[in-house]
C-alpha cells in the first residue's frame, strides 16, 4: 500500500454507467471491474476493490463458492440473507446488522434468500433472526457487498457480526466495519488498519460530513442527496474522492449512504 502525493479529485460515477449482471435470480450492479466486466482503468479506489449492489430474488442466491485473502463486508438494505460458511458460521443478515467475513487462507460460503428458512442459530444470528426461524420469505433481498484487501495475506479465516441498528437512529455516520483505531465497539473489525466503512440513514434535510482522508468512497445506497461542491446524487451513484475530504452530504428525501474512509491505497 502507498500514500504518495495525491492530486485532489472528486470523481462522480453515475448508477447507469455501472457494469450489470442480470440472471434469472440476480440483478447485480458493479461499481468496479467484476467478473466479465473488466476495465483496467476501473479496478479499485484506495483499498476498495468491489462495491456490488445486488438484488437477490426469493428462493435463490449464491451457491457455495470460495474466497481467499479478502475482507468482505455485507450490508443489507432490505430483506434478509442467509449465510453459511466452511468455518461453521451460520446466520441471517438483515438491515442494521454489520457483518464481516475474512477469507484469509481460504473459505467457502453461500448466501441465499431462502423461501423458507430451514435453519437459524439464534446465538449466532441474534434474537430477531432466531424469531424468524421457519418463517416464509417471499421478497427480494437488496444488499451491498464490499471487498477490501487485508493488511497481510495467509491469515486464519474469520467471521463477525454485530447489530448496530440503534446507533443509526440519530442520523450520524456510524462505523460499520473498521480496522482503524478509535472506533470502539460500534463496528465489526476488518484486517486493514487503514480503512473503515461508515453508514448513515438520513431523514429529509439531514446531513453528515465526509471523513477527511486521502481516499474516500461515497455510495448512495437509497434515496437522493446533495454533495457539497458536486451537486445531486441518486441511488446507485458513487463518488470517489482523492486528496480531499470534509464535504457535507445532505439528504433531499430519506436516504442511506455508505462511506469508505481509507488512509492508504494499493501499491503499484
Amino acid at each position: 500500500m502507498t500514500e504518495a502525493l495525491l492530486t485532489p479529485r472528486v470523481d462522480v460515477r453515475r448508477a447507469a454507467d455501472r457494469g450489470t449482471t442480470t440472471l434469472s435470480w440476480l440483478d447485480s450492479h458493479h461499481s468496479f471491474s467484476f467478473g466479465r466486466h473488466y476495465d483496467p482503468t476501473n479496478t479499485h479506489h484506495g483499498v476498495l476493490l468491489v462495491n456490488n449492489d445486488d438484488v437477490v430474488h426469493p428462493g435463490a442466491g449464491f451457491e457455495t463458492h470460495p474466497h481467499r485473502d479478502m475482507e468482505i463486508v455485507t450490508w443489507v438494505l432490505s430483506g434478509s440473507l442467509v449465510h453459511q460458511d466452511s468455518t461453521g458460521h451460520a446466520g441471517v443478515i438483515y438491515p442494521g446488522l454489520a457483518q464481516r467475513m475474512s477469507a484469509g487462507t481460504g473459505i467457502l460460503h453461500s448466501e441465499k434468500n431462502d423461501s423458507v428458512r430451514r435453519w437459524v442459530d439464534g446465538a449466532l444470528a441474534g434474537s430477531r433472526a432466531g424469531r424468524l426461524q421457519g418463517e416464509r420469505h417471499t421478497e427480494p433481498v437488496h444488499v451491498v457487498q464490499m471487498w477490501v484487501v487485508p493488511d497481510e495475506s495467509g491469515v486464519e479465516p474469520g467471521y463477525e457480526q454485530r447489530e448496530i441498528d440503534a446507533e443509526l437512529l440519530p442520523g450520524a455516520l456510524v462505523p460499520v466495519a473498521s480496522g482503524m483505531k478509535g472506533h470502539g465497539e460500534s463496528a465489526v473489525r476488518i484486517r486493514n488498519r487503514h480503512a473503515a466503512l461508515h453508514a448513515a440513514r438520513l431523514e429529509p434535510g439531514g446531513s453528515v460530513r465526509l471523513p477527511d482522508a486521502p481516499y474516500a468512497h461515497l455510495f448512495i445506497a437509497r434515496g437522493e442527496v446533495e454533495l457539497e461542491d458536486a451537486g445531486p446524487l441518486a441511488a446507485g451513484d458513487a463518488v470517489r474522492l482523492t486528496g480531499v475530504g470534509g464535504q457535507r452530504v445532505m439528504a433531499t428525501g430519506s436516504a442511506e449512504v455508505l462511506v469508505w474512509e481509507m488512509h492508504a491505497g494499493l501499491a503499484g
